[in-house]
């Protein structure tokens, strides 16, 4: 009778305290499920606290985990990429180490993928434990993005997903340095489906996601995936100079009609300041787009690892 392989993907950044809540979770799920060699693969996002201790205290008692740790932090995004370049056998589900996404949903998962999809996610209906502004801008950011990319982007969808062995194989090949993986999950295509469902509130601790930090990641995933901000500039530059052309005309055809023996100071510098600012607002986005090229340039390896252990194999000591 054929067996499936699936490897539990959990990247981990300062996360001592929920991952021993987390991990029995994990474990009472895949037991569930017949016919399925499963594995668990934590990332150390090169944590501060005592996060790689417990990871090796949870790996000493269950020979089907795997640990690797960064040198450093790489951040969620490279270090989801790290863990999903070892998974070469079998599918991948991708889990947050926070316990908001809800591991005894992992049969419905594998149940999808058995029928036949590559992409199974989970679509969030509810969101418990956080405040209304981060709700508001989540909610906000999923549909921006979904207008403005030419990539499918499912709304309200987080990393919480199986992976066929054949999405995985196609990811491998996605090396670019800025990394939104929802949307290369959604830019490798195959079939995919949703599961929905209600995402818990954390475990332990707090989140790592300030809304600076999520500013900044909706800013990297719409430059990611579309260059409608470069449009859109060049649309309200168009605009701006229609505006001040026909602005232009008035003032002469009103100094030849009437004259005009003051100068209008208000006038002249409103006008400057609208044109300064529109200018630096098209400057600061082509600034996004270069700055992006730039670093694809330079083509640095996404990640290192300081240490790996794999299911089974004693974690070399550390002096």
């Amino acid at each position: 009778m054929h067996t499936d392989r699936l490897t539990v993907v959990v990247a981990a950044y300062n996360e001592a305290e929920s991952l021993p809540l987390l991990h029995p979770r994990i474990v009472a799920a895949l037991a569930g499920i017949e016919r399925l060699d499963a594995r668990v693969l934590y990332v150390d996002d090169g944590s501060r606290d005592a996060t790689w201790q417990v990871l090796r205290e949870i790996a000493s008692k269950d020979a089907r985990v795997s640990l690797l740790r960064l040198s450093r932090n790489f951040g969620k995004e490279a270090a989801l990429t790290a863990g999903l370049d070892l998974v070469t056998e079998g599918a991948a589900l991708i889990l947050d180490a926070d316990g908001q996404d809800p591991p005894e949903l992992v049969p419905a998962f594998v149940a999808k993928w058995r029928e036949g999809f590559d992409d199974v996610y989970g679509t969030r209906v509810l969101r418990a434990g956080e405040g209304w502004l981060k709700r508001v801008t989540a909610h906000a950011f999923y549909r921006v993005i979904g207008r403005l990319s030419k990539t499918p982007v499912p709304a309200d969808t987080g990393d919480f997903r199986l992976l066929s062995p054949r999405s995985l194989a196609a990811l491998r090949q996605l090396r670019e340095r800025h990394r939104f993986m929802k949307g290369l999950f959604g830019w490798v295509g195959y079939r995919s489906v949703s599961i929905p469902y209600e995402r818990d509130a954390r475990l332990a601790g707090a989140s790592k996601f300030n809304l600076w930090r999520l500013w900044n990641f909706a800013i990297e995933g719409i430059t990611s995936f579309s260059t409608a901000p470069l449009r859109l500039a060049t649309y309200l530059g168009l605009m701006t100079a229609l505006v001040a052309f026909l602005y232009g005309v008035w003032i002469i055809a009103k100094a030849l009609l009437w004259g005009d023996p003051v100068a209008g100071w208000p006038t002249m510098m409103s006008v400057i300041l609208f044109l300064g600012g529109v200018q630096l607002i098209a400057l600061g986005l082509i600034g996004e787009y270069l700055g992006r090229l730039y670093d694809e340039s330079k083509q640095r390896p996404l990640y290192f690892v300081d240490e790996f252990h794999a299911a089974g194999v004693e974690p070399p000591q550390r002096a």
